[in-house]
This record gives C-alpha cells, sequence and structure tokens, in this order.
C-alpha cells in the first residue's frame, strides 16, 4: 500500500480537490485513510434521494470514507454543526473549506478498480481486479 498526504485551504472544493489529486497519482485503486477538518458549505445526496442537500454555515468533518477507481470517486462524508447534530450522504461538488482538511489516502497496489453499470442494481458499482 502507497500513502499520500495531502491539506486543503480555506475555499477549496472537497471532493473536486480529492478527485484531481486522486487523477494527479493515477490511482487506479484507493481508499480514503481519513480526514479532519471543516466547512463552512456542505453539499450532501441523502439516502435514496434524487436530489443534493445544501447546507451553510460551520461544519466539523466527522468522517471521510471512500474508494476511488479508474472511473472515479465513490465518497461519503458525516459533518457535525454546532450543536453537535450529525448528519451524512453521499459527498457531492460544493463542499467548501472553512480553515483546512487535512487527509490521507492510499492506493491498493497490485489492484485495479472500475465502476461498470451493474445488471441487478442498474448503478455505477466497483469492480476489482488484480494486476
Amino acid at each position: 500500500m502507497k500513502t499520500y498526504a495531502l491539506r486543503l485551504h480555506p475555499g477549496q472544493d472537497l471532493k473536486m480537490e480529492v478527485d484531481a489529486f486522486a487523477q494527479r497519482q493515477a490511482l487506479q485503486a484507493g481508499i480514503v485513510l481519513t480526514c479532519v477538518g471543516s466547512l463552512t458549505r456542505v453539499s450532501l445526496r441523502l439516502a435514496n434521494q434524487p436530489e443534493a442537500t445544501i447546507l451553510e454555515g460551520h461544519f466539523e468533518i466527522v468522517s471521510l470514507v471512500g474508494t476511488f477507481s479508474t472511473d472515479g470517486s465513490h465518497l461519503h462524508l458525516s459533518v457535525s454543526d454546532s450543536n453537535g447534530r450529525t448528519l451524512g450522504g453521499h459527498l457531492l461538488d460544493g463542499s467548501r473549506i472553512y480553515t483546512t482538511a487535512e487527509i490521507a489516502l492510499a492506493e491498493l497496489e497490485g489492484l485495479r478498480c472500475t465502476r461498470p453499470v451493474d445488471p441487478d442494481t442498474g448503478y455505477d458499482e466497483l469492480a476489482i481486479e488484480s494486476l
């Protein structure tokens, strides 16, 4: 496993920057190890909802988990507000860094991941192959 670390700065888009980093590194099979930081805008697709839910304010990143493939990422984010209320869902473009996001990623060497359409679900699902 090869590891990477990056820090995002105020105003940067969490998903877009993480995806761009993974593309620059040509990650064929990757995972998010950890992420801590804060956001002023959160863009999530909640479970079984077709549209984005947008939150404005100050939020702590509680967790960021996900996978990377040659076809893109699948990332889930949980955030908490100043009262500790926590919300999570599918991370979309548009989540803006407040002070920082400190992120560790890993590449799973010897594997390639893709996202073909799964006939059972109708969605692009992770497919893993050994190199």
